[in-house]
């Protein structure tokens, strides 16, 4: 059976959301009466985004569709890069850090060092420089990282995630829940993913979904969940030897996440121990030395035998180049890796490729007969 989806409401701030929604829906009705206007662009220009304000997978959804696109087209992620100490157009490179171009960015370029990564706040103007290198280096594809909002930009396809434990037609507008624009603006999607639905989810409980999103005709619906991988050492060098797979359940974890929703993360970990001790900061935190001084007194007061450090792969991401890392956590520090797995991945896959396939052949009619 369907959970209870009912989520948490600031109920007492909705004159702010009423005023917040004022400027919201006189902003996208300045866009949509083409008095605000919004480019197009020559090639295959795929938005990943959502209606709320964090938390729903855009990172492991978009290093999805780079792993679906990477071996038959060249592609470029472009992002604001959140929390970046940089301003304007960055192309990463293999010398770019976190505070160069943000953790999202930076993790990526890490994993796909042979893809075009960039940041630009003004996301036009970050297309229009992609679309500006050299033939044999300029993207066929991009990927639209967190965008939906950004409406300077016209995508050739949008796609809107939508976390299964606080779908977006149950929320109501910040400050009083998590939205960033009113739930009608859905209507401007291709694809609607429910991300992060639970395993035992049963045929009722999609088309219970199915029915209260009330989607068009032409727009998609899908069902994402997030799958964990085996932990896996931030420092492999320098790691304890022993595979931390077998650890005992009465020994210990420290368990650190700077990720806007990390319950899953817990309840993961909770599978390793019974002794998991969370430490959560806020999304994008910046780990300062005074934060690993005091995390790291509450490492050394863990008796187990064989304790271990357990973040998230973004937060690992960070940890790497972070100066004030202690030099006694580099053989415990572990992360949980995390991939995405479709509900119906074939038809996934195949909706995205055609979307390319087709918008390739429209541009050559159109050159064709200019």
């Amino acid at each position: 059976m369907q959970k209870n989806n009912k989520i948490k409401l600031n109920t007492f701030l909705s004159p702010l959301s009423f005023l917040y929604g004022i400027g919201v829906w006189l902003r996208n009705r300045l866009f949509d009466w083409d008095v605000l206007h919004s480019e197009q662009y020559s090639i295959p220009v795929i938005c990943i985004g959502n209606l709320s304000a964090g938390g729903t997978g855009k990172t492991p959804h978009t290093e999805y569709l780079i792993r679906l696109l990477k071996d038959r087209y060249r592609i470029a992620v472009l992002s604001r890069g959140y929390k970046r100490k940089t301003s304007g157009f960055i192309l990463a490179n293999s010398e770019s850090t976190s505070l160069d171009i943000g953790d999202e960015p930076f993790q990526m370029k890490n994993k796909f060092s042979d893809i075009l990564v960039a940041v630009d706040a003004n996301r036009r103007r970050g297309i229009q420089t992609l679309l500006s290198l050299p033939e044999t280096e300029r993207p066929e594809v991009i990927l639209l990282d967190d965008a939906y909002q950004h409406r300077y930009v016209h995508p050739s396809l949008s796609i809107v995630l939508t976390d299964y434990h606080r779908l977006f037609y149950h929320d109501k507008l910040i400050p009083t829940g998590h939205l960033r624009e009113q739930i009608s603006n859905i209507n401007r999607t291709d694809i609607v993913i429910v991300t992060k639905c639970d395993e035992e989810m049963k045929p009722i409980d999609f088309r219970i979904i199915e029915e209260n999103m009330k989607l068009r005709a032409h727009q998609l619906l899908f069902f994402s969940s997030i799958v964990y991988g085996k932990i896996k050492p931030v420092f492999p060098s320098e790691a304890y030897p022993s595979n931390p797979i077998v650890m005992e359940k009465e020994e210990d974890i420290l368990l650190i996440s700077g990720i806007a929703a990390p319950t899953p993360f817990i309840r993961e970990a909770e599978k390793y121990s019974n002794k998991v001790l969370p430490i959560i900061f806020p999304d994008h935190h910046t780990f300062s030395k005074s934060d690993f001084k005091k995390m790291d007194m509450t490492f050394k007061k863990m008796t187990s035998q064989r304790k271990l450090i357990l973040v998230t792969e973004k937060d690992a991401a960070r940890l790497k180049s972070n100066p004030f890392v202690p030099e006694s956590w580099k053989k415990s520090l572990y992360y949980l890796p995390i991939v995405i797995r479709f509900h119906n991945e074939q038809s996934f896959d195949e909706t995205i490729k055609k979307h390319i396939i087709t918008f390739k052949k429209n541009s050559i009619l159109q050159n064709k007969y200019e």
